[in-house]
């Protein structure tokens, strides 16, 4: 009776689901190693006895801007643990926008036997000052997207905590690490920004194809079953990606593939596992807008689906040849190369398709593989034999 659910933790595919939560980090950042070593020098005084430190790191979603503080936190950790016991606390301010639950979070996470209720903020803070002191922690306080405590709650309660050792000479407490999407210097006051300093801010780029193709061939070797994903799967996966450069996205790509693959019972997971799960996605591209491309670029396209339906991509040289069927299907006659091409072109800016230059499989040249990650050939092709009939009519 309960047979359904024999799928379950099988472990066809997925040998580490943990892998691929919104918490997991890993033990190497890929992709992220020249901002490591940037973020690694601003913060390197906290070295030493009396040393603290400030950052500002801001970045697009998706960016890595958590993770890498993480990461950094836990090796700083482990790389000072015989000179400085240094403790972190994560504070996100979207949950916490008032001075009083930042210092509430902050302290309890420190001692969790700390009262929770009836303290000031100024109270917390003695009791953290005494804290730190008592214990002689260095403490570093991420403050995760700043900007919703900034734009409810101004930056008292930062220049408070950066003044936390300030008649104690020769003391360093408490560093300060903030993280959000926005520029958030200019929510700053003048005060806090001069404590900060501005050469102290680190902006991090989206993550460009390769980076995420890093990001998740890492994440397949620490979370699947070997040899259950393809390297063109994770092509796949990367282009889908890369518009956005959003690694959480391209991570929940992969799950989300791997999962569809072990709901049918197989081992390896196809293109069309991906194909489905990004039709779902929250930010796909509006890839069914195509009634306003040309009959021909129509045909193209209709062409590039029959065939990527089972495949993972098209060489330039086939999709002409598919795309010259179709003409014959239609009783159309085909136009010339260089019109193909300027359709294929229009196709891919509108991120309909994905076109990537390779080397070719015979002789020295190259070709173009045509790849169509952000939606499911089944459902363009579908639609496409609805509307090419009635754009050939007018």
């Amino acid at each position: 009776m309960s047979s359904y659910l024999d799928r379950i933790g099988a472990g066809l595919i997925l040998s580490k689901p943990e892998v691929f939560g919104f918490d997991f980090v890993p033990e190497v950042l890929v992709g992220r190693e020249d901002i490591q070593g940037e973020l690694a020098t601003i913060l390197g005084s906290i070295a030493h006895p009396e040393g603290t430190g400030r950052v500002v790191i801001t970045g697009p979603v998706g960016s890595g801007k958590t993770v890498l503080v993480k990461r950094f936190c836990q090796d700083i950790i482990r790389h000072l643990s015989d000179k400085r016991n240094i403790k972190r606390v994560h504070v996100n301010c979207r949950n916490a926008a008032t001075p009083s639950r930042v210092m509430q979070k902050i302290v309890q996470d420190l001692d969790p036997g700390h009262p929770d209720r009836g303290l000031g903020v100024g109270e917390l803070l003695t009791s953290l000052r005494r804290m730190l002191h008592s214990s002689n922690t260095h403490l570093i306080v991420i403050l995760d997207e700043v900007d919703h405590l900034l734009r409810r709650s101004g930056d008292d309660i930062i220049y408070k905590l950066m003044r936390i050792d300030e008649d104690r000479e020769g003391v360093g407490t408490l560093s300060t690490i903030m993280i959000s999407q926005e520029q958030v210097l200019d929510l700053l006051e003048n005060a806090v920004i001069s404590r900060v300093g501005r050469s102290n801010h680190i902006r991090i780029p989206p993550y460009d194809e390769d980076g995420l193709m890093k990001i998740i061939t890492q994440r397949t070797e620490l979370g699947l079953v070997t040899g259950t994903c393809p390297q063109e799967i994770l092509s796949l996966i990367a282009q889908a990606a890369a518009p956005s450069g959003d690694a959480r996205q391209a991570i929940e790509l992969l799950e989300g593939a791997a999962k569809r693959a072990e709901a049918s019972g197989r081992s390896i997971i196809e293109s069309k596992d991906v194909q489905r799960t990004v039709v779902t996605m929250p930010t796909n591209v509006d890839s069914m807008n195509i009634e306003n491309l040309p009959p021909h670029a129509m045909m193209i396209l209709l062409g590039l689906c029959r065939r990527l339906k089972k495949e993972e991509s098209v060489t330039s040289g086939e999709a002409e040849k598919l795309y010259h069927v179709v003409c014959e299907e239609y009783d159309q006659a085909p136009k010339g190369h260089t019109t193909l091409w300027k359709h294929i072109k229009r196709l891919a800016q509108e991120d309909i398709v994905v076109t990537k230059t390779a080397k070719a499989d015979v002789g020295r040249g190259r070709t173009q593989h045509i790849s169509m990650p952000h939606m499911l050939p089944s459902d363009v092709e579908r639609r496409l034999e609805t509307l090419i009939p009635s754009r050939l009519r007018r």
